[in-house]
């Protein structure tokens, strides 16, 4: 039975059958919301004094494959997780691996695909079953050695995004090598450019943009990598608007396998502190790319990354990047990004929706 109910008669459970508003221009909360305490807590922060309801507890139904409990030992095995010290310890390992082969290519020797394959493909694997890890690799990173951080952070980014993107494993692997080998080129880029501490000059940055072209060049005749992965190297600081290089390449000339090693890559430099840069949160990054670097990354393949570093739900603990702690109370359909905030410290309500000089930094376990 529909009826209308105040806001402290409401209990969790209880459905919406009509959209609310809380003197915004959109609804705070849709028709059939299955209301949770947190829903409720943001119906009154928002001062709405009653709401229409159906006067009944959702039942939940169990999903035939929770009811069916039974899996064999390699599968229980399988999906035992690594711990995030041991994923660190790897790929750490993987980091230091790829400098020592970056300081070969300095001295003038092609990359030893073959070799970088070895280390680089088991840690994607890995990165593929835990992409709650994928958050953390901000974190892993040290400006001291930022470019090879960058190089593997790219390769897991670029497996994982594709992944998501429903590409069959071959091609996220495939592209995930591709990623951890895009900047090989930089090896043949002066030292004291790459290792400056202030902001390129001109010359300098037309310098470091070549790197693609030395890339391609240095890893055309493995047999390693896929004609199409090889172009995803060439032009993955192409721009669908044309703004990018080393060619300055529009919309369908730019492959997709292109974009997703492009916004694993600024995603990646984004979010990481370096010698001339401060970092940003992920949850900044991503609204930063679809909003401020509109038109230059493919939507869908932003959206996949959204999915997969920026899903947010209710309940979940977070610091803001003025350095609070709080809860997640009401996340907005429009702004996914920028939720309601319960603070710890002080029971407030904030609304990063309105307060855009503040973000979600990261999430607290």
């Amino acid at each position: 039975m529909e009826v209308y109910k105040t806001s402290s008669e409401l209990r969790a459970g209880i459905l919406l059958k009509e959209d609310v508003y809380g003197k915004t221009k959109y609804p705070i909360m849709r028709k059939d919301t299955e209301l949770t305490q947190e829903h409720i807590q943001v119906l009154q922060a928002f001062g709405v004094k009653r709401v229409k309801v159906e006067e009944r507890v959702v039942q939940k139904d169990i999903p035939e494959s929770e009811k069916d409990s039974s899996m064999n030992a390699e599968d229980i095995l399988d999906n035992i997780p690594v711990s995030m010290y041991q994923l660190r310890k790897e790929y750490n390992e993987a980091v230091r691996v790829y400098k020592k082969e970056f300081n070969y290519w300095r001295a003038g020797q092609r990359p030893n695909v073959p070799k970088v394959r070895g280390f680089i493909i088991p840690l994607l694997e890995k990165f593929l079953k835990q992409k709650q890890m994928l958050t953390m690799l901000n974190e892993f990173s040290n400006p001291e050695e930022y470019i090879y951080h960058h190089s593997v952070a790219v390769g897991i980014l670029a497996a994982a995004i594709s992944n998501q993107m429903g590409y069959e494993k071959g091609d996220a692997l495939q592209l995930g090598l591709a990623g951890a080998l895009a900047d090989c080129g930089m090896a043949k880029i002066a030292p004291s450019i790459l290792e400056k501490t202030a902001f390129l000059t001109k010359e300098e940055y037309n310098e470091v943009k070549k790197h693609t072209l030395f890339s391609v060049k240095m890893i055309q005749d493995t047999p390693l990598l896929r004609q199409e992965m090889k172009l995803a190297i060439l032009q993955h600081h192409e721009r669908l608007d044309g703004s990018g290089y080393p060619r300055g390449e529009k919309m369908e000339t730019i492959s997709v396998f292109s974009q997703i090693l492009a916004v694993a890559d600024v995603f990646h430099a984004m979010t990481s502190e370096r010698l001339y840069r401060v970092k940003h949160s992920p949850y900044k990054v991503i609204e930063m790319i679809k909003e401020e670097e509109f038109g230059k990354f493919d939507i869908k393949v932003v959206d996949a990354l959204h999915r997969l570093v920026g899903n947010l739900s209710i309940g979940t603990r977070v610091k803001l990047t003025d350095g609070e702690v709080g809860e997640i109370m009401f996340i907005h359909r429009d702004t996914p990004l920028r939720p309601m905030i319960k603070k710890i410290a002080d029971g407030v309500i904030i609304d990063l929706a309105t307060h855009r000089g503040i973000a979600i930094s990261k999430i607290v376990e």
